[in-house]
């Protein structure tokens, strides 16, 4: 009955656009919950309360849920059609992370998971929950466990098959089904993940510091940034993917097939010009469906005027002037420190003026006087 009921289970899932999806044990003893204690214990959740505020439901899948015996683990593809980091070069266009480009992946795998769960429970009567990165359950510990893949040594998962780009959603049940292998460990020496961070997120191999990570700081941060994550995050607005995109197992990754997580024309490379005249209903409207939406104009205004203020692009002062008397102070100290990393590149006599920028090759240019 056990593998019937697998079987049955891995075909509806395919059916319902899931790439993959493997079996472990909701009631096995785990590690994961002591290594999360020591994370909070150290403060690296930055400003993430709720990680402490639940960490006694984090500490294992039945804290969650008493009854629970099998964790049913699906892994969505949301791999990109490309490599994206090559798109940091250009400075006058913000970088929005992969995973953010399409619809928010928990509106799109939760309506799946739900149809999932509602055939199995049809199918054997057995208690059944769902789970999509809202709840506190530690899906990347259960994914390795199941076999989906392993947490690398940036921490998060990675797959054979998918290289870095899966979307975890779970489903618990009272119903005791057959685990799938655990996988394991692959990545030997290699520490491109790690070297790839542009603020030193990582203090040791399979350990992350939230609080020096842009993707933290742009997504869960609220407040004014310390001066070298402003620089470091060049044109990283949203998010960031260099750990995951230089890792050398994306060689086997493959582009997302579900229509609603490719990526939106407007969220590959926004010109930072239009970005920074965004007001809150504009900013509402341009997300819509989007992850991106849940943290409000504001900090994205923020994100997008650090972005502004490493950009080299002397076109952008006028729109960061006029966020200079925004009503939000974090806003207004972000645009300060654009407006005078941009302006150092004018001629004295232009920096404050308010005149357009020179042209080079135009006459009383900088460039044209000194030729």
């Amino acid at each position: 009955m056990s593998e019937r009921l697998k079987t049955f289970i891995r075909q509806r899932a395919a059916e319902l656009g899931f790439d993959v999806c493997r079996f472990a044990s909701a009631a096995d003893a785990w590690p994961a919950g002591e290594r999360l204690r020591a994370f909070v214990g150290e403060g690296r959740h930055g400003e993430m309360a709720w990680m402490e505020t639940t960490l006694d439901r984090r500490d294992h899948p039945t804290s969650m849920w008493a009854e629970a015996k099998t964790a049913i683990v699906l892994g969505m593809n949301y791999g990109p059609q490309e490599d994206p980091l090559p798109a940091l070069a250009d400075r006058s266009a913000g970088y929005i992370s992969v995973y953010a480009r399409g619809d928010d992946y928990h509106e799109v795998i939760k309506g799946r998971l739900k149809q999932l769960a509602g055939q199995i429970a049809a199918r054997n009567g057995a208690d059944i929950k769902v789970f999509v990165d809202t709840a506190p359950l530690m899906e990347k510990p259960l994914a390795q466990r199941a076999g989906l893949g392993w947490q690398g040594k940036h921490t998060n998962l990675l797959s054979r098959t998918h290289g870095n780009w899966l979307f975890l959603g779970t489903i618990l049940t009272a119903a005791e089904l057959e685990p799938d292998p655990p996988e394991v460990e692959h990545c030997g020496r290699c520490t491109a993940c790690l070297d790839a961070c542009p603020t030193n997120a990582f203090p040791a191999p399979f350990q992350l510091d939230a609080r020096r990570c842009l993707s933290y700081l742009t997504i869960e941060f609220a407040g004014t940034w310390p001066e070298e994550f402003r620089t470091a995050t060049g044109a990283r607005i949203y998010g960031c993917d260099d750990c995951l995109g230089v890792c050398p197992w994306n060689k086997f990754a493959q582009e997302a097939r579900e229509m609603r997580l490719k990526p939106r024309e407007a969220f590959v490379a926004p010109r930072l010009d239009d970005l920074l005249r965004l007001d809150d209903a504009a900013f509402r409207a341009l997300f819509v469906k989007s992850p991106v939406k849940r943290i409000g104009r504001d900090r994205f205004i923020r994100n997008v005027l650090y972005a502004a203020g490493n950009s080299g692009d002397a076109a952008l002062i006028e729109p960061v002037r006029r966020l200079l008397d925004d009503p939000d102070p974090v806003v207004r100290d972000a645009a300060e420190w654009a407006l005078a990393r941009l302006t150092a590149l004018l001629p004295v006599a232009q920096r404050w003026g308010g005149g357009p920028p020179a042209q080079p090759g135009v006459e009383g240019s900088e460039t044209a006087s000194a030729a």
